[in-house]
Protein backbone atom coordinates (compact mmCIF):
# COMPACT_ATOMS: atom_id res chain seq x y z
CA UNK A 1 0.00 0.00 0.00
CA UNK A 2 2.85 2.50 0.74
CA UNK A 3 4.66 2.03 -2.66
CA UNK A 4 0.93 2.74 -4.18
CA UNK A 5 0.86 6.12 -2.26
CA UNK A 6 3.93 7.07 -3.73
CA UNK A 7 2.56 6.50 -7.21
CA UNK A 8 -0.55 8.29 -6.42
CA UNK A 9 -0.34 11.15 -3.75
CA UNK A 10 -4.18 11.71 -3.50
CA UNK A 11 -4.15 8.43 -1.19
CA UNK A 12 -2.08 9.83 1.50
CA UNK A 13 -5.25 11.88 2.31
CA UNK A 14 -7.33 8.79 2.20
CA UNK A 15 -8.61 9.40 -1.68
CA UNK A 16 -8.84 5.87 -3.03
CA UNK A 17 -6.73 5.73 -6.83
CA UNK A 18 -6.16 3.51 -9.50
CA UNK A 19 -4.83 0.68 -7.15
CA UNK A 20 -8.23 0.79 -5.08
CA UNK A 21 -10.01 0.92 -8.42
CA UNK A 22 -8.40 -1.88 -10.20
CA UNK A 23 -8.70 -4.55 -7.27
CA UNK A 24 -12.17 -3.16 -6.80
CA UNK A 25 -12.93 -4.42 -10.85
CA UNK A 26 -10.82 -7.94 -10.04
CA UNK A 27 -12.72 -8.64 -7.27
CA UNK A 28 -16.00 -8.45 -7.86
CA UNK A 29 -18.62 -9.63 -10.27
CA UNK A 30 -20.59 -6.87 -11.25
CA UNK A 31 -17.99 -4.42 -12.85
CA UNK A 32 -20.47 -1.87 -13.55
CA UNK A 33 -21.63 -1.31 -10.08
CA UNK A 34 -17.77 -1.34 -8.78
CA UNK A 35 -17.39 1.48 -11.10
CA UNK A 36 -20.11 3.56 -10.26
CA UNK A 37 -20.00 2.86 -6.50
CA UNK A 38 -16.45 4.46 -6.89
CA UNK A 39 -17.97 7.46 -8.76
CA UNK A 40 -20.47 8.18 -6.09
CA UNK A 41 -17.44 8.06 -3.13
CA UNK A 42 -15.30 10.09 -5.18
CA UNK A 43 -17.52 12.64 -6.83
CA UNK A 44 -18.80 15.90 -5.39
CA UNK A 45 -20.79 15.77 -2.37
CA UNK A 46 -23.48 17.18 -3.01
CA UNK A 47 -26.65 15.94 -3.00
CA UNK A 48 -28.39 18.36 -5.61
CA UNK A 49 -25.44 17.76 -7.82
CA UNK A 50 -25.80 14.06 -8.78
CA UNK A 51 -29.44 14.67 -10.69
CA UNK A 52 -27.88 17.02 -13.09
CA UNK A 53 -25.28 14.68 -14.44
CA UNK A 54 -26.94 12.76 -16.54
CA UNK A 55 -28.06 15.86 -18.27
CA UNK A 56 -24.31 16.86 -19.21
CA UNK A 57 -24.05 13.48 -19.93
CA UNK A 58 -26.98 14.30 -23.12
CA UNK A 59 -24.72 17.62 -23.81
CA UNK A 60 -21.57 15.01 -24.74
CA UNK A 61 -19.82 16.47 -21.28
CA UNK A 62 -17.21 14.43 -20.48
CA UNK A 63 -17.08 13.92 -16.56
CA UNK A 64 -13.32 14.74 -16.32
CA UNK A 65 -13.71 17.71 -18.31
CA UNK A 66 -16.96 18.50 -15.71
CA UNK A 67 -15.04 17.58 -12.18
CA UNK A 68 -11.88 19.51 -14.14
CA UNK A 69 -13.47 22.95 -14.69
CA UNK A 70 -15.01 22.41 -11.21
CA UNK A 71 -11.35 21.69 -9.65
CA UNK A 72 -10.15 25.11 -11.52
CA UNK A 73 -13.49 27.28 -9.87
CA UNK A 74 -11.85 26.08 -6.67
CA UNK A 75 -8.91 26.16 -6.87
CA UNK A 76 -9.04 30.02 -7.66
CA UNK A 77 -10.98 30.99 -5.03
CA UNK A 78 -9.06 29.00 -2.53
CA UNK A 79 -5.75 30.35 -3.80
CA UNK A 80 -7.45 34.12 -3.50
CA UNK A 81 -8.44 32.77 -0.13
CA UNK A 82 -4.88 32.22 1.29
CA UNK A 83 -3.18 34.93 -0.18
CA UNK A 84 -6.30 37.48 2.30
CA UNK A 85 -4.92 34.81 5.06
CA UNK A 86 -1.41 35.63 4.08
CA UNK A 87 -1.93 39.54 4.20
CA UNK A 88 -2.64 39.31 7.69
CA UNK A 89 -0.10 39.06 10.88
CA UNK A 90 0.51 37.19 13.79
CA UNK A 91 0.42 34.50 15.13
CA UNK A 92 -2.75 33.06 14.10
CA UNK A 93 -2.24 33.45 10.56
CA UNK A 94 1.11 31.74 10.90
CA UNK A 95 -0.78 28.89 12.36
CA UNK A 96 -3.40 28.59 9.57
CA UNK A 97 -1.20 28.08 7.18
CA UNK A 98 0.72 25.88 8.58
CA UNK A 99 -2.31 23.70 9.43
CA UNK A 100 -3.06 24.33 5.79
CA UNK A 101 0.60 23.18 4.43
CA UNK A 102 0.32 19.86 6.74
CA UNK A 103 -2.63 18.73 4.95
CA UNK A 104 -1.93 20.23 1.45
CA UNK A 105 1.96 19.28 0.93
CA UNK A 106 1.40 15.32 0.13
CA UNK A 107 -0.55 16.28 -2.76
CA UNK A 108 2.33 18.92 -4.29
CA UNK A 109 2.96 15.99 -6.76
CA UNK A 110 -0.48 16.62 -8.33
CA UNK A 111 0.12 19.26 -10.94
CA UNK A 112 -4.06 20.34 -10.93
CA UNK A 113 -3.28 20.95 -7.15
CA UNK A 114 0.27 22.14 -6.97
CA UNK A 115 -0.85 25.59 -7.22
CA UNK A 116 -2.58 25.55 -3.84
CA UNK A 117 0.28 24.22 -2.24
CA UNK A 118 2.36 26.62 -3.79
CA UNK A 119 0.57 29.86 -2.46
CA UNK A 120 0.47 28.45 1.31
CA UNK A 121 4.53 28.23 0.91
CA UNK A 122 4.56 32.00 -0.85
CA UNK A 123 2.69 33.27 2.12
CA UNK A 124 4.38 31.27 4.71
CA UNK A 125 7.17 33.33 6.19
CA UNK A 126 9.33 30.45 7.60
CA UNK A 127 9.51 27.51 5.65
CA UNK A 128 10.39 24.30 7.61
CA UNK A 129 13.58 22.50 6.42
CA UNK A 130 11.85 19.19 5.76
CA UNK A 131 9.78 20.97 3.03
CA UNK A 132 12.55 22.99 1.40
CA UNK A 133 14.39 19.78 1.11
CA UNK A 134 11.60 18.44 -0.81
CA UNK A 135 11.51 20.95 -3.24
CA UNK A 136 15.21 21.26 -3.54
CA UNK A 137 15.37 17.37 -4.33
CA UNK A 138 12.60 17.58 -7.13
CA UNK A 139 13.70 19.67 -10.03
CA UNK A 140 10.10 20.07 -11.22
CA UNK A 141 8.86 21.04 -7.48
CA UNK A 142 12.20 23.41 -7.43
CA UNK A 143 11.26 25.07 -10.88
CA UNK A 144 7.48 25.88 -10.28
CA UNK A 145 8.04 27.50 -6.88
CA UNK A 146 7.95 31.41 -6.30
CA UNK A 147 10.97 33.41 -5.76
CA UNK A 148 9.84 34.06 -1.90
CA UNK A 149 9.77 30.51 -1.25
CA UNK A 150 12.90 30.05 -2.95
CA UNK A 151 14.78 32.93 -1.28
CA UNK A 152 14.61 30.67 1.58
CA UNK A 153 15.97 27.87 -0.08
CA UNK A 154 18.99 29.99 -1.09
CA UNK A 155 20.03 31.52 1.76
CA UNK A 156 21.45 28.08 3.05
CA UNK A 157 21.97 27.13 -0.52
CA UNK A 158 24.98 29.40 -1.87
CA UNK A 159 25.81 26.59 -5.28
CA UNK A 160 22.51 27.10 -5.69
CA UNK A 161 21.64 30.30 -5.51
CA UNK A 162 25.24 30.97 -7.85
CA UNK A 163 23.91 29.01 -10.07
CA UNK A 164 20.29 30.79 -10.43
CA UNK A 165 22.07 34.23 -10.31
CA UNK A 166 25.28 33.48 -12.78
CA UNK A 167 23.20 33.25 -16.55
CA UNK A 168 21.70 36.74 -15.28
CA UNK A 169 25.53 38.25 -14.41
CA UNK A 170 26.59 37.02 -17.98
CA UNK A 171 23.68 38.38 -19.51
CA UNK A 172 24.33 41.73 -18.52
CA UNK A 173 27.81 41.98 -19.85
CA UNK A 174 27.13 40.28 -22.75
CA UNK A 175 24.00 43.41 -23.45
CA UNK A 176 26.93 45.95 -22.09
CA UNK A 177 28.96 44.82 -24.89
CA UNK A 178 26.91 44.65 -27.38
CA UNK A 179 26.22 48.50 -27.02
CA UNK A 180 29.95 48.77 -27.21
CA UNK A 181 30.91 46.90 -30.47
CA UNK A 182 27.75 46.47 -32.37
CA UNK A 183 28.94 47.93 -35.80
CA UNK A 184 25.06 48.02 -37.43
CA UNK A 185 23.72 50.95 -34.52
CA UNK A 186 25.95 53.92 -33.95
CA UNK A 187 22.88 56.01 -32.38
CA UNK A 188 22.88 54.29 -29.35
CA UNK A 189 25.96 55.53 -27.69
CA UNK A 190 26.85 53.74 -24.55
CA UNK A 191 26.89 56.69 -22.03
CA UNK A 192 23.05 57.93 -23.56
CA UNK A 193 20.94 56.66 -21.07
CA UNK A 194 20.52 58.30 -17.24
CA UNK A 195 21.32 56.09 -14.12
CA UNK A 196 17.09 55.81 -13.87
CA UNK A 197 17.00 54.12 -16.72
CA UNK A 198 19.77 51.91 -16.27
CA UNK A 199 18.62 50.31 -13.35
CA UNK A 200 15.21 49.66 -15.40
CA UNK A 201 16.81 46.76 -17.31
CA UNK A 202 15.64 43.38 -16.89
CA UNK A 203 18.97 41.92 -15.27
CA UNK A 204 18.83 44.56 -12.20
CA UNK A 205 15.65 44.12 -11.67
CA UNK A 206 15.03 40.62 -11.47
CA UNK A 207 18.49 39.93 -9.11
CA UNK A 208 16.30 42.81 -7.25
CA UNK A 209 13.70 40.73 -7.05
CA UNK A 210 15.54 37.45 -5.95
CA UNK A 211 17.09 39.22 -3.48
CA UNK A 212 13.72 40.66 -1.73
CA UNK A 213 15.17 42.22 1.57
CA UNK A 214 17.46 39.28 2.39
CA UNK A 215 20.71 40.66 3.12
CA UNK A 216 21.80 37.34 2.59
CA UNK A 217 21.14 37.21 -0.02
CA UNK A 218 22.42 40.79 -0.95
CA UNK A 219 25.99 39.80 0.55
CA UNK A 220 25.47 36.67 -1.68
CA UNK A 221 25.40 39.01 -5.00
CA UNK A 222 27.81 41.32 -4.07
CA UNK A 223 30.45 38.65 -3.24
CA UNK A 224 29.49 36.88 -6.45
CA UNK A 225 30.24 40.72 -8.30
CA UNK A 226 33.52 41.33 -6.40
CA UNK A 227 34.94 37.71 -6.95
CA UNK A 228 33.85 38.39 -10.72
CA UNK A 229 36.04 41.51 -11.13
CA UNK A 230 38.66 40.43 -9.57
CA UNK A 231 38.52 36.96 -11.66
CA UNK A 232 37.97 38.93 -15.04
CA UNK A 233 38.85 42.81 -14.27
CA UNK A 234 35.05 43.61 -16.12
CA UNK A 235 34.02 47.25 -14.68
CA UNK A 236 30.78 46.27 -16.07
CA UNK A 237 30.22 44.44 -12.59
CA UNK A 238 31.07 47.34 -10.49
CA UNK A 239 28.25 49.21 -12.72
CA UNK A 240 25.89 46.63 -11.63
CA UNK A 241 26.89 46.82 -7.75
CA UNK A 242 25.71 50.62 -8.07
CA UNK A 243 22.51 49.73 -10.31
CA UNK A 244 21.61 47.05 -8.05
CA UNK A 245 22.08 49.23 -4.99
CA UNK A 246 20.18 51.82 -6.67
CA UNK A 247 17.36 49.68 -7.88
CA UNK A 248 16.77 48.55 -3.96
CA UNK A 249 17.31 52.12 -3.00
CA UNK A 250 14.17 52.89 -5.86
CA UNK A 251 12.53 49.76 -4.04
CA UNK A 252 12.94 51.24 -0.43
CA UNK A 253 14.30 48.12 0.51
CA UNK A 254 15.66 49.44 3.99
CA UNK A 255 16.28 46.09 5.37
CA UNK A 256 19.15 46.08 3.11
CA UNK A 257 20.03 49.64 2.43
CA UNK A 258 19.89 51.05 6.00
CA UNK A 259 23.03 48.59 6.57
CA UNK A 260 25.44 48.81 3.41
CA UNK A 261 27.69 51.28 4.26
CA UNK A 262 27.78 52.74 0.62
CA UNK A 263 23.80 54.00 0.18
CA UNK A 264 24.24 57.16 0.83
CA UNK A 265 27.96 57.56 -1.11
CA UNK A 266 26.21 55.95 -4.11
CA UNK A 267 22.58 57.64 -4.00
CA UNK A 268 24.79 61.45 -3.52
CA UNK A 269 26.63 60.05 -6.49
CA UNK A 270 24.09 58.99 -8.61
CA UNK A 271 22.41 62.26 -7.93
CA UNK A 272 24.96 63.53 -9.40
CA UNK A 273 25.48 61.71 -12.62
CA UNK A 274 21.73 62.06 -13.08
CA UNK A 275 22.06 65.78 -13.28
CA UNK A 276 25.57 66.42 -14.64
CA UNK A 277 26.48 68.44 -12.19
CA UNK A 278 28.24 68.40 -8.92
CA UNK A 279 27.42 71.29 -6.53
CA UNK A 280 29.11 72.63 -3.54
CA UNK A 281 26.47 71.19 -1.10
CA UNK A 282 27.14 67.77 -2.71
CA UNK A 283 30.35 67.56 -2.85
CA UNK A 284 30.88 67.79 0.71
CA UNK A 285 28.69 65.25 1.17
CA UNK A 286 30.87 63.21 -1.16
CA UNK A 287 33.96 64.50 0.52
CA UNK A 288 32.83 63.79 4.07
CA UNK A 289 31.93 59.98 3.19
CA UNK A 290 35.48 59.87 2.60
CA UNK A 291 36.57 61.56 5.43
CA UNK A 292 34.70 59.41 7.73
CA UNK A 293 35.55 56.20 6.67
CA UNK A 294 36.12 54.62 10.40
CA UNK A 295 39.57 52.91 11.67
CA UNK A 296 38.82 49.24 11.54
CA UNK A 297 36.04 49.85 8.78
CA UNK A 298 38.38 50.73 5.92
CA UNK A 299 37.08 47.62 3.93
CA UNK A 300 34.21 50.09 2.84
CA UNK A 301 36.87 51.40 0.97
CA UNK A 302 36.74 48.66 -1.23
CA UNK A 303 33.06 48.73 -2.04
CA UNK A 304 32.97 52.38 -2.35
CA UNK A 305 36.21 52.07 -5.45
CA UNK A 306 33.67 49.69 -7.02
CA UNK A 307 31.23 51.93 -7.17
CA UNK A 308 33.64 54.90 -8.93
CA UNK A 309 35.31 52.55 -11.14
CA UNK A 310 31.99 52.04 -12.64
CA UNK A 311 32.36 53.57 -16.16
CA UNK A 312 29.38 55.22 -15.38
CA UNK A 313 31.05 57.29 -12.54
CA UNK A 314 34.59 57.64 -14.74
CA UNK A 315 32.80 59.20 -17.01
CA UNK A 316 30.96 61.54 -14.80
CA UNK A 317 33.95 62.30 -12.77
CA UNK A 318 36.35 63.43 -15.73
CA UNK A 319 33.79 65.14 -17.56
CA UNK A 320 33.44 67.19 -14.83
CA UNK A 321 36.70 67.59 -14.39
CA UNK A 322 37.11 68.77 -17.72
CA UNK A 323 34.47 71.61 -17.80
CA UNK A 324 36.02 73.19 -14.58
CA UNK A 325 39.61 73.16 -16.25
CA UNK A 326 37.74 75.19 -19.04
CA UNK A 327 35.92 77.07 -16.92
CA UNK A 328 39.31 78.27 -14.70
CA UNK A 329 40.47 78.91 -18.19
CA UNK A 330 37.92 81.21 -18.41
CA UNK A 331 38.44 83.03 -15.11
CA UNK A 332 42.42 82.62 -14.79
CA UNK A 333 42.28 80.30 -12.12
CA UNK A 334 44.54 78.04 -10.85
CA UNK A 335 43.50 74.14 -10.54
CA UNK A 336 44.94 73.70 -7.06
CA UNK A 337 42.84 76.49 -5.72
CA UNK A 338 39.62 74.62 -7.23
CA UNK A 339 38.18 72.30 -4.31
CA UNK A 340 35.55 70.48 -5.94
CA UNK A 341 38.26 69.90 -8.90
CA UNK A 342 40.15 68.21 -6.27
CA UNK A 343 38.14 66.05 -4.60
CA UNK A 344 36.76 64.88 -8.63
CA UNK A 345 40.50 63.62 -8.66
CA UNK A 346 40.28 62.39 -5.37
CA UNK A 347 37.16 59.93 -6.51
CA UNK A 348 38.99 59.64 -9.53
CA UNK A 349 41.93 57.97 -8.08
CA UNK A 350 39.95 55.63 -5.40
CA UNK A 351 38.10 54.44 -8.44
CA UNK A 352 41.03 53.54 -10.41
CA UNK A 353 42.15 51.70 -7.91
CA UNK A 354 39.46 49.16 -7.25
CA UNK A 355 40.97 46.30 -8.64
CA UNK A 356 44.45 46.72 -7.26
CA UNK A 357 42.80 47.25 -3.64
CA UNK A 358 40.68 44.70 -3.84
CA UNK A 359 43.15 42.42 -5.23
CA UNK A 360 45.43 43.14 -2.42
CA UNK A 361 42.75 43.56 0.52
CA UNK A 362 44.82 46.92 1.38
CA UNK A 363 42.27 49.30 2.16
CA UNK A 364 44.11 52.37 2.03
CA UNK A 365 43.23 55.73 -0.22
CA UNK A 366 45.82 56.31 -2.56
CA UNK A 367 47.21 59.50 -2.30
CA UNK A 368 46.87 61.72 -5.24
CA UNK A 369 49.67 62.80 -7.07
CA UNK A 370 50.02 66.63 -6.30
CA UNK A 371 51.88 66.63 -8.89
CA UNK A 372 49.11 66.03 -11.40
CA UNK A 373 47.88 69.42 -9.84
CA UNK A 374 50.53 71.33 -10.34
CA UNK A 375 52.39 70.43 -13.26
CA UNK A 376 49.64 67.97 -15.68
CA UNK A 377 46.97 69.88 -15.21
CA UNK A 378 48.20 73.54 -15.86
CA UNK A 379 50.09 71.68 -19.16
CA UNK A 380 46.68 70.10 -20.14
CA UNK A 381 45.28 73.78 -19.95
CA UNK A 382 47.63 74.95 -22.00
CA UNK A 383 46.57 72.85 -24.89
CA UNK A 384 42.63 73.63 -24.49
CA UNK A 385 44.33 77.45 -24.79
CA UNK A 386 45.82 76.06 -27.68
CA UNK A 387 42.61 75.11 -29.49
CA UNK A 388 40.93 77.87 -28.30
CA UNK A 389 43.78 80.44 -29.94
CA UNK A 390 43.35 78.22 -32.95
CA UNK A 391 39.71 78.39 -33.28
CA UNK A 392 39.74 81.90 -32.67
CA UNK A 393 42.56 82.46 -35.50
CA UNK A 394 40.39 81.08 -37.58
CA UNK A 395 37.88 83.22 -37.87
CA UNK A 396 40.04 86.07 -38.65
CA UNK A 397 40.84 87.77 -42.23
CA UNK A 398 44.35 85.81 -43.53
CA UNK A 399 46.34 88.43 -43.02
CA UNK A 400 45.78 88.59 -39.69
CA UNK A 401 45.73 85.06 -39.03
CA UNK A 402 49.14 84.90 -40.61
CA UNK A 403 50.67 87.34 -38.03
CA UNK A 404 48.80 85.84 -35.13
CA UNK A 405 50.23 82.21 -36.17
CA UNK A 406 53.82 83.54 -36.25
CA UNK A 407 54.02 84.75 -32.94
CA UNK A 408 52.93 81.92 -30.76
CA UNK A 409 52.75 78.31 -31.82
CA UNK A 410 49.60 76.77 -30.78
CA UNK A 411 50.18 73.09 -33.09
CA UNK A 412 53.35 72.35 -31.93
CA UNK A 413 54.52 69.10 -29.64
CA UNK A 414 52.86 68.70 -26.89
CA UNK A 415 54.20 70.24 -23.45
CA UNK A 416 57.03 67.50 -21.53
CA UNK A 417 54.55 67.30 -18.64
CA UNK A 418 51.40 65.44 -20.95
CA UNK A 419 53.45 62.30 -21.96
CA UNK A 420 55.25 62.42 -18.81
CA UNK A 421 52.39 62.21 -16.63
CA UNK A 422 49.65 59.84 -19.01
CA UNK A 423 52.50 57.34 -18.47
CA UNK A 424 53.00 57.77 -15.08
CA UNK A 425 49.44 58.33 -13.68
CA UNK A 426 45.79 56.70 -14.64
CA UNK A 427 44.14 59.99 -12.91
CA UNK A 428 46.41 61.85 -15.64
CA UNK A 429 45.91 59.11 -18.31
CA UNK A 430 41.76 59.67 -18.14
CA UNK A 431 41.92 63.77 -18.23
CA UNK A 432 44.02 62.95 -21.64
CA UNK A 433 41.39 60.67 -22.95
CA UNK A 434 38.49 62.95 -22.26
CA UNK A 435 40.29 65.71 -23.43
CA UNK A 436 40.78 63.66 -26.55
CA UNK A 437 37.00 62.85 -26.41
CA UNK A 438 36.19 66.75 -26.68
CA UNK A 439 38.88 67.74 -29.50
CA UNK A 440 37.07 64.93 -31.43
CA UNK A 441 33.94 66.35 -30.76
CA UNK A 442 34.37 69.71 -31.58
CA UNK A 443 36.14 68.48 -34.84
CA UNK A 444 39.69 69.55 -34.05
CA UNK A 445 42.09 68.24 -36.41
CA UNK A 446 45.21 70.10 -35.03
CA UNK A 447 43.94 69.11 -31.62
CA UNK A 448 43.10 66.04 -32.01
CA UNK A 449 46.23 64.75 -33.87
CA UNK A 450 48.32 66.30 -31.28
CA UNK A 451 47.34 64.33 -27.89
CA UNK A 452 47.12 61.39 -30.48
CA UNK A 453 51.23 61.10 -30.78
CA UNK A 454 50.97 60.03 -27.02
CA UNK A 455 47.58 58.98 -25.95
CA UNK A 456 48.85 55.17 -26.61
CA UNK A 457 51.27 55.80 -23.88
CA UNK A 458 48.47 55.81 -21.18
CA UNK A 459 49.28 54.21 -18.09
CA UNK A 460 48.01 50.47 -18.12
CA UNK A 461 47.12 50.80 -21.39
CA UNK A 462 43.55 52.82 -20.49
CA UNK A 463 43.45 54.55 -23.93
CA UNK A 464 42.82 51.13 -25.14
CA UNK A 465 40.08 50.39 -22.69
CA UNK A 466 35.82 49.90 -24.59
CA UNK A 467 33.87 52.80 -23.36
CA UNK A 468 36.90 55.06 -24.30
CA UNK A 469 37.24 53.51 -27.50
CA UNK A 470 33.49 53.09 -27.94
CA UNK A 471 33.29 57.26 -27.89
CA UNK A 472 36.17 57.70 -29.99
CA UNK A 473 35.00 55.69 -32.97
CA UNK A 474 31.73 57.48 -32.81
CA UNK A 475 33.11 60.91 -32.64
CA UNK A 476 35.58 59.85 -35.85
CA UNK A 477 32.57 57.97 -37.65
CA UNK A 478 31.05 61.46 -38.17
CA UNK A 479 34.11 63.67 -39.40
CA UNK A 480 34.57 61.24 -42.52
CA UNK A 481 36.31 63.47 -44.62
CA UNK A 482 39.82 63.28 -42.21
CA UNK A 483 40.13 59.69 -43.67
CA UNK A 484 41.69 60.88 -47.12
CA UNK A 485 44.02 62.66 -45.62
CA UNK A 486 47.80 60.63 -45.17
CA UNK A 487 48.84 62.59 -42.20
CA UNK A 488 45.53 61.85 -39.69
CA UNK A 489 45.70 58.61 -41.05
CA UNK A 490 49.23 58.04 -40.02
CA UNK A 491 48.48 59.50 -36.24
CA UNK A 492 45.39 57.63 -35.85
CA UNK A 493 45.98 54.22 -37.45
CA UNK A 494 50.05 53.88 -37.05
CA UNK A 495 50.75 55.59 -33.63
CA UNK A 496 47.38 55.20 -32.10
CA UNK A 497 45.41 51.87 -33.02
CA UNK A 498 48.19 49.43 -33.92
CA UNK A 499 49.87 50.09 -30.62
CA UNK A 500 47.09 48.73 -28.64
CA UNK A 501 46.36 45.88 -31.75
CA UNK A 502 47.08 42.44 -29.88
CA UNK A 503 44.17 43.01 -28.09
CA UNK A 504 40.99 41.57 -29.58
CA UNK A 505 38.76 44.44 -28.22
CA UNK A 506 40.77 47.58 -30.10
CA UNK A 507 40.43 45.28 -33.64
CA UNK A 508 36.70 44.83 -32.86
CA UNK A 509 36.54 48.94 -32.48
CA UNK A 510 38.59 49.60 -35.41
CA UNK A 511 36.63 47.02 -37.79
CA UNK A 512 33.67 49.14 -36.52
CA UNK A 513 35.19 52.64 -37.33
CA UNK A 514 36.11 50.88 -41.10
CA UNK A 515 32.75 49.30 -41.69
CA UNK A 516 31.51 53.38 -41.51
CA UNK A 517 34.59 54.99 -43.20
CA UNK A 518 36.48 52.68 -45.78
CA UNK A 519 35.19 54.11 -48.36
CA UNK A 520 36.97 57.25 -47.94
CA UNK A 521 40.59 55.62 -47.18
CA UNK A 522 43.14 55.88 -49.28
CA UNK A 523 43.14 52.31 -51.03
CA UNK A 524 47.18 51.68 -50.17
CA UNK A 525 45.95 52.65 -46.41
CA UNK A 526 42.61 50.54 -46.78
CA UNK A 527 45.09 47.78 -47.67
CA UNK A 528 47.55 48.18 -45.05
CA UNK A 529 44.71 48.04 -42.69
CA UNK A 530 42.82 45.09 -44.02
CA UNK A 531 46.10 42.82 -43.78
CA UNK A 532 46.55 43.81 -40.41
CA UNK A 533 43.17 43.38 -39.01
CA UNK A 534 43.12 39.57 -40.61
CA UNK A 535 41.85 37.27 -37.93
CA UNK A 536 44.16 34.43 -36.28
CA UNK A 537 42.81 31.45 -35.04
CA UNK A 538 43.19 33.13 -31.48
CA UNK A 539 40.47 35.46 -32.13
CA UNK A 540 37.22 34.87 -31.54
CA UNK A 541 34.24 34.28 -33.94
CA UNK A 542 32.64 37.54 -33.76
CA UNK A 543 35.82 39.15 -35.16
CA UNK A 544 35.93 36.70 -38.17
CA UNK A 545 32.51 36.98 -38.62
CA UNK A 546 32.79 40.68 -38.88
CA UNK A 547 36.00 40.76 -40.61
CA UNK A 548 34.47 38.97 -43.35
CA UNK A 549 31.32 40.97 -43.52
CA UNK A 550 33.40 44.23 -43.75
CA UNK A 551 35.40 42.29 -46.76
CA UNK A 552 32.45 41.61 -48.95
CA UNK A 553 31.45 44.84 -48.01
CA UNK A 554 34.88 46.47 -49.27
CA UNK A 555 34.91 44.39 -52.16
CA UNK A 556 31.22 45.76 -53.41
CA UNK A 557 32.87 49.00 -52.69
CA UNK A 558 29.03 49.97 -50.59
CA UNK A 559 29.03 52.57 -48.52
CA UNK A 560 27.25 52.63 -45.00
CA UNK A 561 24.97 55.37 -44.43
CA UNK A 562 25.75 57.24 -41.40
CA UNK A 563 22.95 59.17 -39.20
CA UNK A 564 22.87 62.95 -38.80
CA UNK A 565 25.41 64.04 -36.47
CA UNK A 566 22.77 65.65 -33.86
CA UNK A 567 21.36 62.06 -33.63
CA UNK A 568 24.28 60.79 -31.88
CA UNK A 569 25.20 63.80 -30.15
CA UNK A 570 22.42 64.87 -28.31
CA UNK A 571 23.38 62.47 -25.28
CA UNK A 572 27.23 62.43 -25.77
CA UNK A 573 28.82 62.34 -22.35
CA UNK A 574 30.39 65.89 -23.63
CA UNK A 575 27.51 68.06 -25.03
CA UNK A 576 28.09 69.53 -21.51
CA UNK A 577 31.59 70.39 -22.18
CA UNK A 578 31.15 74.26 -23.01
CA UNK A 579 32.57 75.05 -26.16
CA UNK A 580 36.01 77.22 -25.77
CA UNK A 581 34.48 80.57 -24.34
CA UNK A 582 36.94 83.60 -25.94
CA UNK A 583 40.14 83.46 -24.61
CA UNK A 584 41.66 86.95 -24.37
CA UNK A 585 45.45 86.44 -25.95
CA UNK A 586 47.32 90.00 -26.01
CA UNK A 587 48.98 89.32 -30.09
Amino acid sequence: MSSSRNDFPLEALNIHGPTFLKHALTSCTDPLKAIEEFQVTNGILLPSLRPMLPLLDLHGVRRLDFHMSVVEELREKLIAHINEIGKQEGRERDRKLKDLLVKSFPVVKVKALRPIVMAILKNTPQIDDSYLKILVRDRELYNDTDTEVKRQIWKDNQSLFGDEVSPLLSQYISEKENVLFDHTNISTQFFGPSPKVRRQGEVVQKLAHMIGNSVKLYDMVLQFLRTLFLRTRNVHYCTLRAELLMALHDLEVQDIISIDPCHKFTWCLDACIREKNVDIKRSRELQGFLDNVKRGQEQVLGDLSMTLCDPYAINFLATSAIKILHHLIYVEGMPRDNTILILLLRMLALGLSAWVMIDSQDFKEPKLDSQVVTKFLPALMSLMVDDQVRQLSGKLPPDEREAAITVIEHSGPLPDAVEAYIQDSSVASILAMYYTLNVARLKDRVGLLRVLTVLANCKDDRAFEDPFLHSLVIFLIHNPEEFQAEDFCTVLFDEFFFAGLSRENVTRHLLKLLWYVHSRLPASRLHTLMKALQPTHQHSEKVHSLYEMLQTKVNSQEETAVPLEMDIDLNSPLMSVPTPAPYHHTL
